[in-house]
Order: structure tokens, then sequence, then C-alpha cells
């Protein structure tokens, strides 16, 4: 029994099927919703340290190398367990879908940074001497000249983790997040036929990533090439 229903599985698979689809698109929208935020926090975090590792000082550009050495070579699920178990002894709380989503753009954050320091390092190096040259201050060169001329070079790679944060997901049913495959199993687990939940469970994932793929090409399509136009 999950949310207060019962399934009975003596009607045929297909009846099954069509009275555990409502649950699995609840748990379908939060897997959604994760892979949204999880995408925004490493998308933020992954600038922020791409401009960091950029920096001429070694006192701000080895610590940012580090930290993201650190986060890429540790695995989500321990960062996971870290930011839901250890945390609350420090006396920080969060639920659990914060904390898997934080954990999710946490980890990838380190290698969407890689992928902002390929853009903003394909930016014509003369275009930022002749904004020194004209006196603009090096924030408003950042903003106004690298960054949209960089932004256009990385969605593609940018869009392949959004599906990629998308399809690990599920790791965060270890800390009670009730995503798709979370809500699968317990259906599973309750009904002892896990054939077409889980079938299912695989094919609404290739529906998701095929809308993300094609929202991810028509932005690549749609950004000018050359640099987003800023005023």
């Amino acid at each position: 029994m999950l949310f207060g229903l019962h399934w009975d599985t003596s009607h045929g698979e297909l009846a099954f099927a069509v009275s555990i689809l409502p649950m699995l698109l609840i748990g379908m929208w939060v897997t959604i919703e994760a892979s949204i935020l999880g995408f925004f926090v490493a998308m933020v975090i992954g600038l922020g340290l791409a401009v960091l590792k950029g920096a001429r000082l070694r006192i701000v550009r080895w610590p940012a190398m580090f930290v993201t050495e650190f986060i890429r070579d540790t695995p989500l699920l321990v960062q996971l367990f870290f930011l839901y178990y250890v945390l609350p002894d420090y006396g920080i709380v969060l639920p659990a879908f914060l904390t898997g989503a934080l954990a999710l753009g946490i980890q990838y954050s380190a290698y969407m940074s890689e992928v902002y320091r390929a853009g903003i390092e394909a930016v014509d190096h003369g275009q930022i001497e002749a904004a020194k040259a004209l006196d603009l201050p090096g924030r408003r060169t950042f903003t106004h000249i690298v960054l949209p001329q960089a932004v256009p070079r990385v969605v593609p790679a940018l869009g392949n983790y959004m599906v990629s944060i998308m399809k690990d997901v599920p790791v965060l049913s270890v800390v009670t997040v009730l995503e798709m495959l979370n809500v699968a199993k317990i259906i599973g687990d309750q009904t002892f036929d896990y054939l077409v939940p889980l079938s299912m469970v695989g094919g609404l994932y290739m529906i998701l990533t095929l809308i993300a793929s094609g929202i991810v090409r028509w932005v690549d399509v749609k950004l000018p090439k050359r640099g987003l136009a800023l005023r």
C-alpha cells in the first residue's frame, strides 16, 4: 500500500499498469523537480568555480582547483550521505529532497566548471585586450563580452549534464526521496510484481531524456553563434 492505495494485480498487467500510473507520474514530477534544481545549483556553483580557477592569483586559483578535483573524485553517494547524516550534527538539517538536489548540484558543478572554463578560454583573447584598452571594468568585460560568447559554445555540453543529472536522481532514494524509481520499488515490494513498474519507469525515463535532449538541441539552434546580445 502506497499513499493509502491498494492495487489488484489479478485483472491483468495492463489494468495493473493503468492503476499505478498516477503514482509513477507523481514520482516523475519529483524527478523533474530534483533534476531542475540540481542543474541550477550545478550551473551557479560551476560558473563560480570556473571563474575562480581562471583567477591570476594562486591563492584563489589553487583552492578552487582542489575543491573541483575533490568533488569530482568523490562518489555522489558519499556526498549525499555527508549532507544528509553529517550536517545535522552541526545544526544544519535539510529536507531529504533539498539535500538530494544539493548533492546532485555539487557533484555536477565540478564537471560544469570545466565546461565553462573551456567556453571562456575559447573566446578570442584579443577582445579582452581591446576591452582593457577601452578601460572597461573587469566585471563588465566578463559579463558583457566573455560570458555572452562562451554560453552558446557550452550549451550542448551543459545539456548532456542535465540528462545525466536526471538519470542520477534515483540515487536520492537512499535518503527516502520518493522519486520515480523509489515509487516503483515500493509498488513492487507490495505487489511482488516488479516487471510492470520497473518497465514503466524505464519508458518514462526515455520520454524525459528525449524531451530534455530535444530542448537542448532547440536552444542550441536558437542561440546566436557569435554570442548573446546584451544591452
